[in-house]
Parts: structure tokens; sequence; C-alpha cells
């Protein structure tokens, strides 16, 4: 598996990491995220990306891998978009020890503010309490997840070492607004959802979470994605990896076994040009302004 540095933190990561949304708010038994996440670290897997709000992904985490602390970097974000309490500095910073106990570590490698608004960030209370995390030795690198005009603040307020951003052949708000800036300013760059959920095979309206890039899809009605469903999520991913300044996607699964197929489809290597430019023209031709990048 191909690894890249994440920018100014110098970690080399691989391009397809792990993201532990679902394992935790589908209630993923125990034993089946072990064998997935065992899975993944022996298939080659190094990132692991996580939540304190991710119901009880911490500690599924925590009870899989944590004997196996080495093998990987660990990912871990405080406070929560749309709930002003979880941006109580002081509830953040206890979060932020929860965290530790829950993953039965003692430091993490990345430790991320949640999606705030950029009001919340040009206060200047919450990057504090990341900040102290990382003096006290509890993170080695703090970073900033969200999208819009708050992570391009995020990126060009300097206060940060990586940036985690929704980039997806459904998601490309980003592509223009925000990487031109992280790159320049050598920010890792952390590509959120890269596949949107794969959600163009639902054939009826789903539930919410996944509305709005099932709606989306019905409008770009990209070619590709009526042929093979493999071929499909290979080329989504290679086009959120061959985006300028990304240097690893965060993918999450509920299957043992899924990652790895998913890393083997990466196989086929950079996208082609043309394909890119056609994903990016059909974008252009339908996407409106109201399409901002999903948490």
């Amino acid at each position: 598996m191909e690894k890249r540095k994440l920018g100014k933190t110098g970690m080399e990561v691989t391009v397809l990491g792990f993201g532990a949304a679902e394992i935790g708010y589908r209630g993923v038994p125990q034993d089946t995220v072990g064998r997935l996440i065992n899975g993944a670290l022996d298939a080659g897997l190094n990132v692991i990306d996580t939540a304190e709000c991710y119901p009880d992904s911490e500690e599924k985490i925590g009870q899989a891998v944590s004997s196996r602390r080495n093998e990987f970097f660990l990912f871990s974000k405080t406070g929560h978009e749309g709930d002003n309490d979880h941006w109580n500095p002081a509830k953040m910073a206890a979060a932020v020890d929860r965290s530790l106990k829950r993953l039965k570590t003692d430091r993490l490698d990345l430790l991320q503010l949640h999606s705030c608004s950029e009001e919340q960030l040009r206060q200047g209370d919450v990057i504090e309490v990341i900040q102290r995390a990382r003096d006290a030795g509890k993170t080695r690198f703090i970073g900033y997840s969200g999208d819009g005009q708050a992570a391009l603040y995020a990126v060009e307020s300097g206060a940060f070492d990586t940036l985690q951003i929704s980039v997806s052949i459904a998601d490309q708000e980003a592509l223009d607004l925000v990487l031109p800036a992280a790159k320049k300013r050598g920010l890792g760059v952390i590509a959120k959802r890269p596949i949107a959920n794969a959600i163009w095979k639902q054939p009826t309206k789903p539930d919410p979470y996944y509305q709005t890039y099932w709606e989306r899809f019905h409008q770009l009605n990209y070619d590709f994605l009526k042929g093979d469903m493999a071929e499909a999520v290979g080329t989504a991913l290679r086009f959120t990896l061959s985006a300028d300044g990304v240097h690893t996607a965060i993918v999450g699964t509920t299957q043992p076994g899924r990652w790895r197929e998913n890393a083997e489809l990466l196989n086929a290597g950079p996208l082609d040009a043309a394909t890119i430019q056609a994903i990016r023209s059909r974008w252009q031709a339908v996407a409106t302004p109201d399409w901002i990048g999903q948490i």
C-alpha cells in the first residue's frame, strides 16, 4: 500500500485509512470490530480515525487493537458540530482524557476539532484546548476537521498541522476553496467520506445522514456508476486520492475484509486525467452554490 507524508507532521500514512464512525453508530459487535480492524492492520493499514462522539467507537478500537498501538497512527476528535455544549472548553478537555482512557493509550498521534464553526474558531478557546493537550503530551499533532469557510479559516490561521475535509465525486467544494491554501501552508490533508458512502447503489431514498449525497448522485448521473460496483468504488477512491494535496482517504466499513478489498482497488494506479476532468466538468455543470461540504 502506497504511503504519503502527512504534510508537515512527517507521518508516513497509508493512502487508505480506516474511519471508525460506522462501527459506533451501527452497533457493530466487538468480535466483528476485532476481525475488521486487525485484518486491516494485517493488510497494511496504518491510520485509524475516530471521535469521542461516535458512540462506543473509541472503546471498541481500544479493546480491539490497543496491543498493537505501535503499528498505526491513531487520530481522534473532540467537540461535535451542532451542539454548543460540546464546545465548552472544560468539557472538551475532559473528553480528551476520556478518549485516551477509552482507546487504552497515553497519547494520540492527532487530535482534531470536530467541525466547529468559524465563529468558534475565531474566539480561540477551542483551539487552546487542543494546544494544551499537545503541550501536555496527550497528542503529537493537532488538526481541524470540517468544511467550507470554517475550514479555510482554520487553514489560514496557522494553528493546525492537518485538515480533515470532504473530498469525493459528490463533494468537490474543497478542491477549489480550501485545498490550494492547505497545500501552500504544508498541512497534511485527510479526505473524509471519499466514496460518499457509496450511496448511489441505494435504489430508494435513504435515511437523512445519506440523503444529500443520494440526491446529488441522481443529478450528477455519472455513467461510470452504472456499471460494476467495485470498479465504481475504485474510480471514486482514485478520484479523491488524485486531488492535489490529499494524503490519505478515510473509509468506513462494518464488514471484515472490505478494507482489504478497497485497498486492492487502488492497484489500478492513478486515475487518468481524462476521467478526472470528466468528473470535474460534470460537477461544475450540475452543482449549485448550496452543494457544500458534508460532515
